[in-house]
């Protein structure tokens, strides 16, 4: 009889629960494709009372989760207690460090620590999968380090955020405000109670910066990641894209230049026409491009027990076949050293939005500003006329370098007839 693979798993919250009950109903369809039984022995979670919807009563259970690290009847850890810091940290690398391959749906850790958990990994010659870190179902990880292996990579980029997705979804097709829509989201349930990770961008980040290091062929860098979430977008500023023929989308685009490597998250503008365009409410999208393959387009669920619990398994089944891949595709002697490109050197089309008092010469003042930095415009939109009160005003350029447009928009900020703060939303020709 061959002998299954025995795991033990930290954290039963949502996934570890959806784990459980994966492994327990699918147990003959995973048998089949692991080539043996994949058994969950061990357990590891805060609150032994809670009913999590699966039996736990014949597990051995552990109140530290870096004790099942030692245990010898655990075969392979699965670390889904979350945070870059704290006992999901202690549980992986005492884990690794016992020979004991790992599974973790952790993107916090791997963005943060990941180059040097991946060198332990390496050294201790012991898998390490993440699949479900990044797009939770959507099988981006093995996509790129393993489907699309023989290409050079030119960009990755995506829809890594639900909730995100969501509420810019939500105030589009209600016209509604962020506030009132996050709120809902709140309650519904796809926002936590303090939303920061997800609308801020952090969330998203961290998923880049996993599928940079991937695409790329280099150590994860989640410090070179520019950042910037949804909090400032508008119901006008939606309603105007679509005038303009484009969607407001929270992205996480990395991309391979003559400079380097740059990585970045934050609203674009996309064209309706687009794919990415309509992917919609919860959905994630995984979006890589390569010399020899060509656009691949990845949709599906980002979040969720059964969407996350089904990657975490899909590295289970690799596990008990001794399928082994390197953490980021290659040695870490094959790794490259690629520069990251700050922001400021970024090169695109961008939307403005100004709220102007409407009298003469205003445009007049703001397109002199703008040429002054050598911006050109692509077009102009202003409905009606309200003289001597605040209206809209947009503009749209053609490519220009990001650091430019940082400095037209601070002076334009100080104009006497400029009432607020601009709005800036870059547009992609995804």
């Amino acid at each position: 009889m061959i002998r299954p693979l025995s795991i033990g798993v930290a954290g039963l919250g949502t996934v570890g629960a959806g784990v459980l009950k994966l492994l327990t109903e699918n147990a003959e369809v995973v048998a089949a494709r692991a080539g043996r039984p994949v058994v969950v022995s061990a357990v590891s979670a805060r609150d032994r009372t809670r009913d999590r919807g699966v039996p736990l009563s014949a597990l051995r259970w552990y109140d530290d989760p870096v004790a099942l690290a030692s245990d010898p009847h655990v075969d392979a850890v699965v670390e889904l207690i979350g945070g870059s810091e704290g006992p999901a940290r202690a549980l992986v690398e005492a884990a690794l460090r016992s020979g004991k391959p790992v599974v973790t749906a952790n993107k916090a850790l791997l963005a943060v620590h990941g180059a040097a958990i991946a060198e332990l990994a390496e050294a201790k010659g012991v898998p390490l999968g993440f699949e479900a870190a990044v797009a939770g179902g959507i099988p981006a990880i093995k996509a790129l380090r393993e489907g699309l292996g023989a290409n050079r990579i030119q960009r990755v980029a995506g829809i890594l955020n639900g909730t995100c997705n969501y509420i810019l979804t939500t105030m589009r097709e209600h016209k509604r405000e962020f506030a009132e829509v996050l709120a809902e989201a709140q309650k519904l349930g796809y926002a936590e109670a303090d939303p920061s990770f997800d609308i801020d961008g952090i969330d998203a980040a961290h998923k880049l910066a996993i599928l940079a290091a991937l695409a790329f062929g280099r150590p994860v860098d989640f410090g070179a990641v520019h950042v910037e979430g949804i909090r400032d977008i508008t119901a006008l500023d939606i309603a105007l894209a679509e005038e303009l023929g484009y969607r407001i989308k929270l992205l996480g685009i990395a991309r391979r230049t003559e400079a380097g490597i740059s990585t970045r998250v934050h609203p674009c503008m996309v064209p309706v026409s687009a794919p990415i365009a309509r992917v919609e409410g919860v959905f994630n999208a995984v979006v890589a491009e390569g010399d020899f393959v060509g656009r691949v387009m990845l949709e599906g669920r980002g979040a969720g027990a059964g969407p996350t619990a089904s990657a975490v398994v899909a590295d289970l089944i690799d596990l008990a076949r001794g399928r082994h891949t390197p953490v980021w595709g290659a040695a870490s002697g094959a790794l490259n050293g690629a520069a990251s490109v700050p922001m400021e050197r970024h090169v695109g089309a961008y939307y403005l939005r100004l709220m102007v008092l409407d009298r003469p010469g205003v445009i007049a003042d703001v397109t002199g500003v703008l040429r002054d930095y050598a911006i050109s415009l692509e077009a102009m939109l202003q409905r009606g006329r309200a003289p001597g009160e605040a209206v809209p005003v947009v503009l749209t350029t053609h490519d220009c370098e990001e650091a430019a447009m940082r400095a037209a928009l601070s002076r334009i900020a100080t104009l006497e007839a400029v009432l607020e703060k601009p709005a800036l939303i870059r547009i992609e020709p995804l």
